[in-house]
C-alpha cells in the first residue's frame, strides 16, 4: 500500500516538472524508459545502479551514514526534470566545483555526495558503487547533448521572498503540510527498516556540508517538488520560510570542521543562505559533535 500510494503521487508529479522543464533557451531532454534498460554485463551494472539510487540505504549500507536514499533529493530515482535529475547532471561534467575548488569528473561529484548528503564514506573512483551509478546516470543520459544546460537540470531558480525567511512562519508551514511524511521532529518515516519519507535533520539527516544544508537549495527543491504529490500549493514565500526552519535544525556535523564553528563557518559556510554557526533559540547550530 506504501508502493501505491508514492508512486500514485510520484505521478502527480510529472505534469508539473514538465513544465518547469519548458526554456526554450535551454534544450529538451527525455531519459530512455526503463524497459530499455540494455542487458549483458553492462545492463547488470546499470541496475545495480538504479538500485543503489533508489535503495541507498539498503544496497550502499556500510557506505552511507544516514538514512537517506538518494532519490529523495532526486525524485523518480534520478529522473525527474526540476529535481536534479541524473541525466542532466552526467552531460554537465567534467565542470570546476567551488566546492572544492578544482575540475572534478562525474565520479569525483558523486564522491561528494557520499561525504556530504549522505554523511557517510567516500567510495572510491573504482569501486563498484561509484562505477554502477555512473553507468545508471550515462544510461539516463543516452543521446542527451554532452556539455549542454539541459532543460530541467538542477532545481529551478526561485524569486527572492518578500520578506525575510521567518522560522516561526516556517514552523506553520512545516506542522500542516510537511509534517505528516516527515514527522513533527523531523525524523522520518520508516517501514521494515527501509526509509519512506526521509529525514530533514537529526542524527539520520544529511550533514552540515550538504547542498540542501543551503536555505535557498532547499527552497527551491520544495518550491518545486514539494508538498508530495501537491506542488504548487505553497506559495514562493512559504517555500523561503519553512526552507530557513528546516535548515535552522542541528544534524551532523560538516566533515571539514576544523575544531571550531566559528572557523568552520567562515571557511565553508560564510553565505546568507547557511545557518550553520548561527544562534537559533539559543542553540549554536553546528556545535553538535
Amino acid at each position: 500500500m506504501i508502493r501505491w500510494t508514492i508512486a500514485a503521487l510520484l505521478a502527480a508529479q510529472l505534469p508539473i516538472a514538465a513544465a518547469l522543464a519548458t526554456n526554450p533557451a535551454q534544450p529538451s531532454f527525455a531519459p530512455p524508459p526503463r524497459a530499455d534498460m540494455p542487458k549483458g554485463p553492462f545492463g547488470d551494472a546499470v541496475k545495480l545502479g538504479e538500485n543503489i539510487f533508489r535503495h541507498t540505504t539498503v544496497y550502499a549500507h556500510g557506505v552511507i551514514g544516514d538514512a537517506l536514499n538518494c532519490s529523495n533529493c532526486h525524485l523518480d530515482a534520478g529522473r525527474l526534470a526540476g529535481s536534479a535529475p541524473m541525466w542532466a547532471a552526467y552531460t554537465g561534467y567534467p565542470a570546476y566545483r567551488k566546492k572544492n575548488r578544482k575540475v572534478n569528473n562525474f565520479g569525483m561529484r558523486l564522491q561528494g555526495c557520499f561525504r556530504f548528503s549522505e554523511n557517510g564514506r567516500v567510495p572510491a573512483l573504482d569501486s563498484k558503487t561509484i562505477i554502477a551509478l555512473e553507468a545508471y546516470s550515462f544510461w539516463l543520459a543516452k543521446n542527451a547533448p554532452t556539455g549542454a544546460h539541459l532543460a530541467g537540470r538542477g532545481y529551478p531558480r526561485l524569486a527572492a521572498p518578500a520578506e525575510s525567511p521567518d522560522y516561526a512562519r516556517g514552523r506553520t508551514v512545516y506542522r500542516q503540510d510537511c509534517s505528516l511524511c516527515h514527522g513533527a521532529r523531523g525524523q522520518g518515516q520508516y517501514a521494515r527498516g527501509q526509509t519512506v519519507f526521509p529525514p530533514l535533520w537529526g542524527t539520520k539527516s544529511f550533514n552540515w556540508g550538504a547542498g540542501m544544508g543551503s536555505v535557498k537549495n532547499a527552497a527551491e527543491f520544495i518550491n518545486a517538488n514539494m508538498p508530495f504529490g501537491a506542488v504548487g500549493t505553497l506559495s514562493v514565500q512559504q517555500a523561503w520560510d519553512v526552507a530557513q526552519y528546516v535548515d535552522s535544525h542541528d544534524r551532523p556535523q560538516d566533515p571539514r570542521f576544523s575544531g571550531s564553528v566559528a572557523a568552520t563557518r567562515k571557511a565553508f559556510h560564510d553565505s546568507k543562505f547557511s545557518m550553520y554557526g548561527r544562534k537559533v533559540n539559543g542553540h549554536l547550530l553546528g556545535s553538535n559533535k
